[in-house]
């Protein structure tokens, strides 16, 4: 069961070990003969040489992860934005095209828009509420990827899943699917028709702003052989551990994560330390009692909100009568998260009041933790965007982003209260 597998996923302790995830901090590992190091930098053998690479915590939290998203494989990476780019780098490369929902987040669709547009991969975006028709428009022959998330940040819009797996399938490429906002208590893309799913552990997942991190599971579900033309990475040798091809190797379970350590942590390190890998672990052990907390107080503070004559307007899925209401309840039905958006009547400069008014919430470039924190986005994760961009992403001036902690609800309750009176 889920809650059961966030105690014990991934690490099972034998006679005498220790019961928690041992922090295995060490950068290298011994071996007897040369001839033993050799079959891992070959990858003939199972083991750890080198923690840029592997490294033991790292795999057990990350196989937990697997565990709770129902996949065959995982990797842990040191940001949600490294699982970003490794995401899509694995597959695709200097004259390949993804198609990306528009309303991810800032900093992704910064790294899809600008950076990796410069390594001369293409990005088309598109609103997630687009019709199949539009979707299935913005493919080329040279599309490896679609790209959404389950919830975004900070629009809240809810992705329709189904309909972006059968886009994606039907034009033989994989749907990667960005589920931080929801984690897999709250939703397991996987069974919705996702391929991979990736994470910014360093929300919900940590739950307590410890430890930056990320991670990507891959269902092992996609046939990269029926489409080997087109992502020949995974399908013809690799020169480089001499002449591996990775499907027939690892087959279709293991290929795509095999491949992503192999190739990409190896030349770009994006190695999370084992220590904040341990505390990923011990926040997953309180993810369930946490996120059904979070989603609380969050429909409390929503539904206050949306009667207050100076807030505008309300985003949050599971509030009645919000438009993503009824996608909620298919793919969310726990709950979204512990996010809410939010507009102060007054626009920019009211919303810069209102929260410099707040006492208990902080004001934070963060999210998804226990203590409730607020940002203004357009000043702040998605300042790069232009007013277009912006409203593109679903982020007006107005927008106030609440990430509802653990606390009292009505302590919050009380705290926006006072902030409100003085705007």
């Amino acid at each position: 069961m889920f809650n059961t597998d966030c105690l014990h996923g991934g690490y099972r302790p034998e006679n005498g070990e220790p019961r928690n995830i041992p922090i295995i901090q060490s950068t290298t590992f011994r071996y007897e003969t040369s001839e033993d190091m050799g079959k891992l930098f070959d990858l003939e053998a199972e083991g750890y040489f080198y923690t840029r690479l592997q490294n033991p915590t790292n795999d057990m939290v990350a196989a937990r992860i697997c565990k709770l998203e129902g996949g065959t494989a995982a990797m842990l990476l040191s940001s949600g934005q490294a699982a970003s780019f490794f995401s899509i780098f694995n597959i695709a490369s200097a004259g390949d095209h993804i198609v990306s929902s528009s309303t991810i987040y800032g900093g992704t669709y910064n790294l899809f828009a600008v950076t990796m547009k410069r390594m001369g991969i293409e990005f088309t975006f598109i609103d997630p509420d687009c019709t199949e028709e539009e979707l299935n428009a913005a493919f080329r022959p040279n599309t490896k990827a679609l790209f959404g998330e389950t919830i975004a940040n900070p629009a809240l819009a809810v992705l329709d899943i189904e309909k972006f797996a059968r886009a994606a399938h039907s034009h033989g490429v994989p749907l990667i699917v960005d589920n931080t906002f929801a984690t897999p208590w709250g939703c397991r893309p996987f069974e919705w028709g996702a391929d991979i799913v990736t994470h910014s552990t360093t929300k919900y997942l940590d739950g307590h702003a410890a430890a930056v991190g990320g991670a990507i599971v891959d269902s092992g579900k996609f046939d990269w052989d029926k489409y080997a033309d087109k992502y020949p990475g995974l399908t013809t040798p690799d020169e480089s551990y001499h002449g591996i091809t990775y499907t027939k190797r690892f087959g279709l379970g293991g290929a795509y994560i095999t491949k992503a350590v192999a190739q990409l942590m190896r030349d770009f390190g994006s190695t999370p330390a084992p220590m904040n890998s341990f505390l990923l672990g011990l926040g997953i052990e309180t993810l369930p009692l946490r996120m059904e907390r979070h989603c609380e107080n969050a429909r409390r503070i929503a539904e206050y909100l949306n009667s207050h004559p100076k807030i505008s307007w309300v985003r949050y899925a599971g509030l009645e009568g919000d438009k993503y209401y009824e996608l909620a309840k298919k793919y969310l039905p726990k709950g979204p998260c512990g996010v809410v958006s939010f507009g102060v009547a007054g626009g920019r400069a009211a919303a810069e009041k209102f929260m410099a008014g707040l006492k208990l919430a902080s004001i934070a470039t963060h999210v998804a933790d226990a203590k409730t924190c607020v940002l203004h986005p357009a000043s702040a994760t998605h300042r790069q965007m232009n007013d277009a961009e912006l409203e593109a992403a679903g982020v007006s001036a107005d927008l106030v982003r609440l990430s509802v902690g653990l606390e009292d609800a009505d302590d919050l309750i009380t705290d926006l209260e006072q902030a409100l009176e003085n705007v």
